[in-house]
């Protein structure tokens, strides 16, 4: 049974914070990979903590079920929710929620057609294919695109769906495979495109911030700064509004009507944009990225503040302040890891007492098969064989990301950090 958040997103509730607001959704165990609104204003997040959260008001209520990190979302117009990953999986949530398939490798990219029988997604694994939102209908396969899928969308109408490419191309297709058409070919990867009426705007890898005509290709605007890459984009129709966000930490308001850049705010004093979502009404913008917390700011006020974004996140201190090993550790594995006793929301069991315990011994935490059957102790030198190597092939099937620290010296220095920080009682 299908889902609809507009009707039934979790009972009734309070809808999202007042527009005249600043404020913080906070409860994520790892930096937000993407964002979407829900028709009545609340806010769905997705984490590198493998969850998809679901937000009335401040209070979140958590969907399980990846075993990766969570890095793209798509809403149908009547609520449907989809969910895809780094674990190759997209999943339909709902009543009864469901996994409809996997790809051979990360999904990067989803969009619910304007009928909401179907769901486009895109993978780094060079394939782009259609999922049926009904049980027993099978999926779809559309002309391989000839490189990783960074971004889809349905065309208005949805007789058309755009794809951007890691080889810098955005591709049109016709929904039954029958055409395949290139559209731009901009060199460097494109990272994201949103449709609008008659019109495309992309963003790249090497900043490039451009609107083109749909059917023709033909330039309308360039927004390209010196800022690279784009990372996020979102629209609002009814307000005409298209925002950007970028590896530098800005958020760049455009007016589709007079295709003039409105508003151009630094959000982040440090890290990245990756993800932006308008309230419902268009006046927040919801927006992610390094930090575990989602920024709400009212548009009309984004000049008045100074930048939130960046400021969470304990890795984001200069690399100088910290001694070799805890820099190794905040780069390798605070993201997924903490050092603390109990629980957390972050994608890894905890590193507390972390010395002379089997491998998969944490109560609670869902291990792979591989790890939680595994006789592996974690001592100085196994966890120094674990980075020199990588988990991937340390630990083959777990569900650890690559990870590896070459220097033999910068290991034992993140060896001796854990030691200390991780004593047991």
């Amino acid at each position: 049974m299908r889902w609809c958040l507009a009707a039934a997103l979790w009972l009734a509730g309070a809808i999202a914070p007042a527009a005249q607001d600043f404020t913080t959704l906070k409860g994520h165990g790892g930096p937000i990979m993407a964002l979407a609104v829900a028709p009545d204003g609340r806010v769905v997040s997705a984490s590198f903590d493998n969850s998809v959260g679901l937000w009335q008001g401040r209070t979140p209520t958590w969907l399980e079920g990846h075993d990766a990190a969570v890095t793209a979302l798509a809403l149908g117009s009547d609520g449907t929710l989809v969910s895809g990953g780094d674990d190759f999986a997209i999943r339909l949530w709902g009543a009864e929620p469901r996994e409809l398939g996997r790809h051979l490798g990360k999904v990067t990219a989803l969009a619910v057609a304007p009928g909401g029988d179907w769901v486009a997604s895109g993978s780094w694994d060079g394939s782009l294919r259609l999922w049926p939102l009904a049980e027993g209908a099978a999926a779809r396969d559309l002309p391989a695109p000839g490189a990783g899928v960074n971004a889809v969308a349905y065309g208005p109408d949805g007789a058309a769906i755009y794809a951007a490419t890691t080889d810098g191309n955005i591709l049109r297709y016709a929904t039954d495979g029958s055409a395949l058409r290139v559209i731009v070919k901009n060199g460097f990867p494109v990272n994201k495109l949103v449709i609008g009426p008659g019109w495309i705007a992309y963003g790249a890898a090497d900043g490039v911030t451009r609107v083109i005509e749909i059917e023709t290709g033909a330039p309308i605007a360039d927004f390209t700064l010196d800022r690279r890459p784009i990372l996020a984009m979102a629209h609002h129709p009814a307000t005409g509004q298209l925002a950007v966000g970028d590896g530098h930490g800005y958020i760049m308001m455009i007016d589709t009507a007079t295709w003039t850049i409105a508003r151009d705010f630094r959000a982040a004093r440090t890290g990245p944009v990756w993800a932006l979502a308008f309230s419902p009404d268009g006046t927040v913008i919801h927006a992610g990225g390094i930090d575990d917390v989602i920024y709400s700011w009212p548009v009309a006020m984004l000049d008045r503040f100074d930048p939130a974004m960046g400021q969470e996140r304990s890795f984001l201190r200069p690399a100088e302040t910290m001694p070799n090993g805890e820099r190794q550790f905040m780069r390798k594995c605070s993201i997924c890891h903490s050092l603390e006793p109990g629980p957390s929301r972050q994608a890894g069991p905890t590193l507390y007492g972390v010395f002379g315990r089997p491998a998969g011994a944490v109560p609670g935490y869902p291990y792979s098969p591989v790890l939680a059957g595994s006789d592996l102790v974690w001592t100085d030198e196994t966890i120094d064989a674990l980075f020199d190597i990588g988990p991937d092939h340390y630990i083959p099937g777990s569900k650890m990301p690559m990870q590896v620290i070459a220097g033999a010296d910068d290991r034992a220095d993140l060896v001796a950090f854990l030691k200390q920080a991780t004593k047991g009682e």
